[in-house]
């Protein structure tokens, strides 16, 4: 199982995308997930935190102290902060702003989650960054877009969801629509989303040899993720009806079923093939009463005749019973049941880091693997170090700490 136990001088990339550099304001969870992808698949990523004069932490102090990268505390259990350094800046004071500009000199990437004009009203926008470095890819993500009449608006995974298409047909046909957590627009549409386009504006740089600004806006990156709906209902083969498509849980062999125990197994036996093979594995495969499989109609008959057997057995032992089977039949495990499956624990799935328990790197890459480079970072934690691996001078890391431009982490240990 992949491990990481604690960060190291420089967090050394390894992977695909090492040597790469990124530069991340920190923010909401859809950029930092983000910035996780890339920092797993080798680039060095350097989070800013953001401190004020008036900003009171109980681990944080200004001053001049040096290196706190030897920190006795734990690290914070956030896998969507892992595999990055910490530096602490005032954004409103000028030398604050002026160290992201320097920062940015240095980087090829720079990720942003705030609402359109934040970081232009701070002085760190697209072009102030991309006048100092013409080659930077200036990545931001928010909601609805950097334009457009809701640009401004608030909003959460549940209204893009929303607005985007996506959360319509979710939910049963007698219930309201339901969402999905928050995996789709924040993390799909989102997250993932802004990761494709730093790589694509990447490639497009090695011909141009310029940067570009990539808007990603989890509206749309939900919209594209409905793009096989838009298909099924060309094709006549999608109910506007909640509840009554193949792939919303209203299709008797594409859907969950509760066990004897309680738990459930999901089944996903779509194709004639798969489904003649779950009738085997049920003891329906000779059932001449059974209803057909595609007749709507008598779907309600039909799941319930399946929903019969299925309680006559737990979970587990419907698993085993099916391990060796192509009925696409599988148990629903929560998130923390997950670590334990043979094929998870086989594959390395799950990764523990700092003695917690997440999810590893992904894809996998036959030449360059993949590697989670440390656990998260407390605010603050390396600044004067990152501050000094990025190029700036330690006469001016300490005038910045004098200043109050910069802060860093109080771990009980004065390395002066």
């Amino acid at each position: 199982m992949p491990t990481a136990t604690g960060p190291s001088r420089g967090i050394a990339g390894r992977g695909p995308l090492a040597g790469l550099r990124v530069l991340e304001l920190a923010s909401l969870a859809p950029a930092p997930f983000a910035c996780t992808m890339l920092s797993d698949l080798g680039a060095e990523v350097l989070r800013i935190d953001r401190v004020s004069a008036s900003t009171q932490f109980a681990d944080l102090q200004r001053g001049d102290r040096e290196d706190v990268n030897r920190s006795q505390f734990a690290p914070p259990p956030d896998p969507l902060g892992r595999g990055r350094r910490s530096v602490a800046i005032d954004l409103k004071h000028p030398q604050g702003t002026e160290t992201v500009l320097r920062l940015a000199e240095r980087a090829d990437v720079l990720v942003e989650g705030f609402r359109p004009g934040v970081c232009e009203r701070l002085g760190i926008g697209p072009e102030h960054c991309m006048q100092r470095n013409p080659r930077l890819i200036y990545a931001r993500l928010t909601g609805y877009g950097q334009d457009g009449p809701m640009a401004a608006r608030a909003g959460h995974d549940i209204n893009y969801l929303s607005l985007a298409g996506a959360l319509e047909p979710l939910g049963p046909s007698d219930g309201p629509p339901l969402p999905p957590l928050n995996y789709v627009a924040d993390f799909g549409g989102g997250g993932m989303l802004l990761a494709l386009g730093v790589l694509a504006a990447l490639w497009e740089r090695e011909r141009s040899g310029r940067g570009q600004v990539v808007d990603a806006a989890m509206v749309e990156g939900a919209a594209m993720i409905t793009s096989v709906l838009h298909g099924l209902r060309a094709a006549g083969m999608w109910s506007e009806r909640r509840g009554g498509n193949l792939f919303d849980g209203s299709a008797p062999f594409y859907a969950t079923y509760e066990c004897a125990d309680g738990a459930y197994v999901a089944v996903g036996a779509l194709e004639p093939q798969f489904w003649s093979a779950l009738l085997d594995g049920l003891g329906l495969g000779d059932a001449t009463d059974l209803p057909r499989q595609h007749d709507r109609e008598r779907w309600p008959e039909l799941r319930e005749r399946l929903a019969e057997v299925f309680r006559t057995r737990s979970r587990d032992d419907w698993a085993v019973h099916f391990a060796e089977s192509d009925a696409c039949v599988t148990p629903v495990l929560s998130p923390f049941e997950a670590h334990e499956h043979p094929h998870n624990r086989a594959r390395g799935t799950f990764a523990d880091v700092a003695g917690q328990r997440q999810p590893a790197p992904a894809p996998r890459f036959s030449r360059t693997p993949t590697h989670i480079a440390s656990p998260a970072p407390h605010l603050g934690q390396h600044t004067v170090e990152a501050l000094r691996d990025w190029g700036l001078p330690d006469k001016d890391i300490r005038a910045l700490c004098d200043d109050g431009a910069v802060a860093v982490a109080d771990t009980g240990q004065d390395d002066r």
